[in-house]
């Protein structure tokens, strides 16, 4: 069997939603579990955050899954029904629906629900994406209110800068302006903002990238906002190679050796999700030290330097992110962002995930 394997530590998760609440101790807390919970699977990941009061996927299809599986508090849709036909199944689970345009506002008026729906309106502050201009909320408000198929109204923002310099000042004053003058409850912060900015935790806040361990600033680490690693992507040497000054690694030739180098051949690629641009000098963790990638990642291996690790053999272990190197660390060196890396190791199906408490 291919040693590549990816570790899901649920204990970490779930002490990473302990801090979430500890910080934002006057919010609920709309765990953010999109994306297969950001690559760490929805399911075992639904299990380790019982605790929050809310989960927000974006489809029907983990909606189901979740309430199977048990998950009786609130589930939002983050981009609300697709389908005009899917509102049926939205009232069947008790979900919540976020509405961000005229069509999702169509489909609450055209039908007749034996159970109203709580409905998120997304507002438009800045960030262009989702949402009404907010000249509109008033005409919307009245709208719903209006609606039998509406039950509670929850007015919602998302922050494009929360994690920059810029800041959510002026997202944040644009979505009071237009919310004062109504006593719904409100949810604007996401990771970075929840940990930010206190102003932005609201009745509810929206963590994502920080449940799972990972920071959402460039300049602040996930060991300075205390949150745990959740995935550890580790494998093995599969080779190792003695070069001479002068010969090159890999495809392209792109690393030349300036000393002769003991160089180990991992398995893991780009086809696994480990960013084909990490650059020479990523840091990676073999045989229990740290050191650096070598030359261009393959789709199912990499090189690593292993010149001062002597009692590095083939079989010795490595870890690409986890525990000891932060996958915030290997972003940065590929031009990338945590997000995406985790993300892409269920994306790839290629990755096992088995399921730890506490670290392996």
């Amino acid at each position: 069997m291919r040693p590549l394997k990816a570790y899901i530590d649920l204990s970490a998760l779930t002490s990473n939603l302990k801090l979430v609440k500890k910080i934002a101790k006057n919010s609920k807390v709309m765990a953010v579990l999109k994306a297969n919970a950001y690559g760490h699977g929805l399911i075992e990941s639904v299990k380790a955050i019982k605790s929050a009061e809310g989960i927000a996927i974006l489809t029907i299809e983990e909606a189901v899954k979740i309430r199977k599986a048990g998950f009786k508090n609130t589930i939002l849709l983050l981009e609300g029904l697709f389908a005009a036909e899917d509102i049926h199944q939205a009232e069947k689970l008790n979900l919540n629906i976020v509405v961000h345009n005229d069509l999702q506002m169509d489909y609450l008026s055209d039908v007749t629900l034996k159970k109203p729906i709580n409905v998120h309106l997304k507002i438009n502050t800045g960030m262009n994406r989702l949402g009404f201009p907010p000249d509109q909320v008033d005409y919307l408000i009245e709208n719903l209110n209006a609606n039998p198929n509406v039950s509670e109204i929850t007015l919602m923002t998302h922050f494009a800068t929360a994690d920059e310099k810029e800041g959510i000042t002026k997202q944040l004053d644009c979505f009071n302006r237009v919310t004062n003058n109504y006593n719904f409850s409100s949810s604007v912060a996401n990771s970075a903002a929840l940990y930010k900015f206190p102003e932005a935790r609201l009745d509810w806040v929206r963590p994502g990238i920080m449940l799972y361990g990972a920071s959402p600033f460039e300049d602040i680490s996930a060991k300075k906002i205390e949150v745990k690693p959740v995935m550890s992507l580790v494998s093995k040497i599969i080779a190792i190679q003695d070069i001479k000054k002068g010969q090159a690694v890999g495809y392209g030739n792109n690393f030349i050796a300036k000393d002769d180098m003991r160089i180990g051949i991992v398995a893991c690629g780009y086809g696994d999700g480990y960013p084909r641009h990490a650059k020479t000098g990523t840091p990676i963790f073999v045989h229990n030290k740290t050191t650096k990638t070598v030359g261009r990642v393959s789709m199912d291996m990499l090189y690593v330097d292993l010149s001062k690790i002597e009692k590095a053999v083939i079989g010795s272990k490595v870890e690409m992110w986890g525990n000891h190197i932060s996958v915030d660390e290997v972003a940065k060196n590929s031009g990338t962002v945590g997000y995406e890396l985790l993300c892409n190791i269920s994306a790839s199906s290629r990755v096992p995930l088995e399921y730890i408490d506490g670290q392996k």
